[in-house]
C-alpha cells in the first residue's frame, strides 16, 4: 500500500470531517478577526495537536476491533441509539441557537493555544469518525493498520485539519453572512445529519443479522 495514498486519504477525510461550520473552526476564524492571525494560528496549533492524538487513538482502536465483527456490531447498535436520541433532541426538543455578536477579548497566544487544545479535547466527534473511516477504507483495501501507514494517515489528518482552519481564517469574512443563516438553522442541520447516520447504521445492522 502506497504511503502517499494513506497521506492523501488522511488529508481528504479530515477535510470532509472538519469543513462544516463547527465550534473549533468558527472560533479560529473569529479569533483571527478580533486578535489577528498570530493568535488564530496559536489556537489552531493547540487544536491540531489534540486532533493528532484523537486520530491516532481512533485508528489504534479500529485496528483492535477490525477482526472482531461482534464488537463492530455492538458499536453500531450503540451508535444507532445515540444518533437516534440526538436526532430527536435536535429536531424536536432543542431551542434554536442565536448567533452571538459579542467581541472576543484580547488574550495572550499561550491562552489561545490552550483554548484550542481544550475545545478540541471536548469535541468527541473525531474518534468515532476516524474509527469508522479507517475500518471502511481497510474493507476496500485502501488502508492497512501497520505503524508506518497509521503515522502517515494521521499526518494527513493533521495537514487536512490545518488546511481547513487556514481556509476559515483566511476567507471567513466572505462567508460570515452565510454562517449566520447556518447558526439559526443549526439544530435542523445537525438533526438531519444524525438522522441520516442513524438510518445508515440501522440498515447495516439489519444486513448483518439477515445475512
Amino acid at each position: 500500500m502506497n504511503l502517499i495514498v494513506s497521506l492523501f486519504l488522511g488529508l481528504i477525510t479530515a477535510f470532509v470531517g472538519i469543513t462544516p461550520p463547527g465550534l473549533i473552526n468558527m472560533t479560529a476564524a473569529k479569533v483571527n478577526l478580533k486578535e489577528g492571525k498570530t493568535s488564530a494560528y496559536w489556537f489552531v496549533l493547540g487544536a491540531v495537536i489534540v486532533i493528532f492524538f484523537q486520530a491516532t487513538l481512533a485508528i489504534l482502536f479500529a485496528r483492535y476491533i477490525e477482526g472482531r465483527p461482534d464488537v463492530i456490531v455492538l458499536l453500531r447498535e450503540v451508535g444507532f441509539v445515540i444518533f437516534s436520541v440526538l436526532t430527536i433532541y435536535f429536531l424536536l426538543i432543542a431551542k434554536k441557537p442565536k448567533a452571538k455578536k459579542g467581541k472576543i477579548k484580547k488574550k495572550s497566544t499561550s491562552t489561545r493555544f490552550f483554548l484550542g487544545m481544550l475545545l478540541s479535547a471536548l469535541n468527541f466527534f473525531p474518534i468515532p469518525y476516524y474509527v469508522f473511516v479507517s475500518i471502511t477504507l481497510a474493507s476496500y483495501n485502501l488502508f492497512v493498520f501497520d505503524i508506518s501507514h497509521v503515522f502517515v494517515f494521521v499526518t494527513g489528518v493533521v495537514l487536512g485539519s490545518f488546511l481547513v482552519f487556514y481556509l476559515y481564517i483566511t476567507f471567513f469574512q466572505k462567508i460570515e453572512g452565510k454562517t449566520d443563516y447556518m447558526m439559526k438553522n443549526m439544530n435542523t442541520i445537525i438533526g438531519s445529519i444524525t438522522g441520516l447516520i442513524a438510518l445508515i447504521t440501522l440498515i447495516n445492522i439489519i444486513r448483518y443479522y439477515l445475512r
